[in-house]
């Protein structure tokens, strides 16, 4: 059973990202706020759900939540600042977002900087603890598929709708035959070294 919140009913807002290890795609993170009444028994970790929970949750937090937020970075960032801090960042942007701002935050996770002056607890394993979190982490993974569902369209042959840009043979293998793409991370690990890429 997950915990309504960390420290305060007023205004806490939990946030998560998606997509920190995939090769290609933006990490996505979200931040949501939920009213002290909020009860919901389906709700989990966004990993532990089917895809099709995810999707029932998503409208469920959207409507109830007093406010929620979700960012997208883009590889060129992740590239550029690296995938840490971009998963930090997608965070912080999320909750900037929010309206009323929180006025406590809790992080999936073990690092995060500050935001504004609201105070912060960062905690692992924190979308199976708490239930802002766990609705945060189900936005950033159902938001975060439906933009790779969508540059799957763009280019088919890389499977996104399947794997979702995470690093599977079948998405390293299009990658050695066909070459990156704008959407891949070029300061990750694109092939093991017996499948080395000709650039």
């Amino acid at each position: 059973m997950l915990c309504k919140f960390y420290l305060t009913e007023n205004l806490e807002s939990g946030t998560d990202e998606a997509g920190r290890g995939c090769l290609a795609g933006p990490v996505t993170a979200a931040a949501v706020i939920l009213p002290a009444n909020f009860e919901n028994k389906i709700l989990n970790d966004s990993k532990t759900l089917s895809e099709k929970t995810r999707e029932q949750l998503r409208p469920i937090i959207e409507e109830q939540a007093v406010s929620f937020a979700v960012t997208h970075l883009e590889p060129l960032v992740i590239d550029k600042i690296n995938i840490l801090n971009a998963s930090i960042k997608a965070m912080q942007e999320s909750i900037l977002k929010l309206n009323p701002k929180p006025e406590y935050i809790i992080v999936d996770g073990n690092r995060f900087k500050p935001v504004l002056d609201i105070p912060h607890s960062c905690i692992v394993k924190g979308d199976a603890k708490y239930m802002s979190i766990a609705a945060a982490s189900i936005l950033a993974k159902t938001y975060r598929d439906e933009y790779m569902n969508r540059i799957h369209e763009e280019f088919p042959m890389y499977n996104w709708k399947q794997n979702k840009g995470y690093p599977t043979q079948e998405h390293r293998e299009a990658i050695k035959k066909y070459g990156v793409t704008k959407y891949h991370r070029m300061s990750f690990r694109l092939l093991p070294e017996q499948l080395k890429l000709e650039i």
